[in-house]
This record gives structure tokens, sequence and C-alpha cells, in this order.
């Protein structure tokens, strides 16, 4: 190769990388059984295709859910759902992360069902030190009844964001500085689970779980995990070191132009409800929505 054209392969590799500035790796398709098992109600999941695809049910008895054989201590956690379709008022969809101590820490994804035509609503919230009440809502732009879409969190010590398939929908920003805790030496399990909540999920709990459409499925596929293992306290040592990560790296460290303008577009479109700008219960602002850029 002259030249010319070690400098033309030059520029186009990074191009790509600033491309992909920002933007987690591309997750991996694999069997629910690599990463999760059974949390509770086994008889309630349904593996279908060898394991790649799995279906919660949920009926009058019963709901389940499911978890990771480890806990991780930073990484990119992602899964493609199809959630409950029809008329689903009453039923929730988790997928979550959270730590098990007393002050635990936890990051929520919480699809809130419907009545049939009217549009799912998908909360999220941050726990850190036991502290949440961080709620954020959001219609998603998409039926999500119809077919698969990814849910992810990429979560390392600099921030926390969530993602529906590539567009980030909220983020929380490490902000210890000024005094808001931030999830950095619990390791944490993933979970998912389809249970009954009519008395909250919908409408504050007015409209109640119509079981003549029971059972309740949810579908899921592409169980992808990439993270740092971590249990013993030498684990979370290791995991607490930044630059040894692909997520710890610059790219990660906060989000580029184009995924700023998709979380705008998120909010002045989508949201319906942000503990940020809700002056009635917080007359005075959280500390960290500032440095979240996120009003």
């Amino acid at each position: 190769m002259d030249m010319k054209g070690v400098l033309v392969a030059f520029v186009l590799i990074n191009l790509s990388i600033l491309a992909s500035c920002g933007a987690p790796r591309k997750a991996i398709d694999v069997p629910f059984w690599n990463n999760y098992e059974p949390s509770w109600s086994s008889h309630h999941i349904k593996y279908l295709n060898g394991g790649t695809t799995a279906e919660l049910l949920l009926d009058k008895s019963s709901g389940t859910g499911f978890q990771s054989k480890r806990s991780y201590l930073f990484g990119h956690f992602s899964m493609k759902m199809k959630l409950v379709g029809g008329d689903s008022a009453g039923v929730v969809t988790a997928f979550y992360l959270s730590s098990t101590n007393a002050e635990h820490d936890e990051i929520d994804f919480e699809f809130l069902g419907n009545r049939t035509g009217q549009p799912y609503i998908l909360q999220t919230n941050v726990f850190t030190g036991g502290k949440g009440d961080r709620e954020q809502r959001i219609y998603l732009w998409f039926d999500p009844t119809k077919d698969f879409h990814s849910y992810s969190v990429l979560w390392n010590t600099f921030q926390i964001v969530i993602f529906v398939d590539d567009v980030p929908i909220r983020v929380f920003k490490n902000s210890k500085d000024i005094g808001v805790k931030f999830p950095f030496n619990q390791p944490m399990k993933i979970y998912s689970s389809l249970w009954n909540a009519d008395d909250w999920a919908t409408r504050g709990g007015l409209e109640k779980t119509d079981w003549s459409g029971a059972p309740f499925t949810a579908s899921y596929t592409s169980f992808h995990i990439d993270g740092c293992e971590a249990v013993t306290p030498q684990e979370v040592q290791v995991c607490n070191t930044n630059g040894m990560k692909w997520w710890d790296q610059k790219a990660f460290q906060d989000l580029d132009g184009p995924q700023y303008r998709k979380l705008q577009w998120v909010r002045q479109k989508f949201t319906i409800y942000n503990y940020c700008t809700d002056r009635k219960r917080y007359p005075t602002l959280p500390l960290e929505c500032t440095r979240d850029r996120d009003l």
C-alpha cells in the first residue's frame, strides 16, 4: 500500500471510531442458560429454540422471575423483550440490576401495562445507598408488544446510561463529589420478573387485572451480559480499577452530541413524568439533575 492508501485507511479507521463514540459494544445473542437461572416459580417459565428464547407466564396463581448466575460491578447488560399484548392493565414486567445489602443499589426498568389500545408506560428508577424516589416515566415510540426490542444498561464509574434500542432514555452521572451517592462498590445481579401489581401499576391502581386474558406472556431473547464479575472484596477492587475495561474508556464517560440530542428528543416527545421537574415533590432541585443534563 502506498502512502496515499495508508492515509486513506487511517482516516477511515478514525471516522469509524468517532462514529461509534459513546455507543456500547454490540450485544451478543446467547441462550438463557449461559447467564441466567429461574429465581421463583420456575414452572411458569417456558424455554423455546434450545433456550434462545424464554417466555414468562403470569396467571392468577403466580408470576415468575429469573436472575443472573453471577454478580457484577460495572459493564453492559442487555436483553431483548416482547411485552404482554392485549389488555395488560395491572401487569408489570421488570428488568433491573440490584445489590442485596440493606442500603442497596438498583437500576430499574419497569413496564407498566395498560388497557387494550392504551400505551405502555416505561418507568425507570435509580437507587443509591438505599435511596430511590428518582422515577422517570415515558411512552415508547413503538408498540413493545409487536416485536422484540433491546433494553440495556451501561454502567461504569462515570455514569449509568439506560438505553431503549440505541436511544439513551436516561443518564445518571457520578455526582458523589457534590454529595450524591453513586453505585460503585456493591456488585449487582440482573433480574427480571412478570407479576401482578394492580394495586398501583395502572392509573394508580384504579385499573385492575382482567384475569380472563390469562395467562399473560412476556418473551425474552438475547441474554447479553458483558460485565466485571465481582463477589469478594478483592474482585470489587479489581473492577474498580479504571481503564481496564472497554466501558472505562473516554468514549463512554459521557454521551456524545448525537446521543444527547436523542435524549432531548425523548424528553420533549415522550416523557410524561420526571422527578427532576416535579417542584411540588422536590421544591429544591435534586443535586444530580443539573449534572445529568436531563431537565
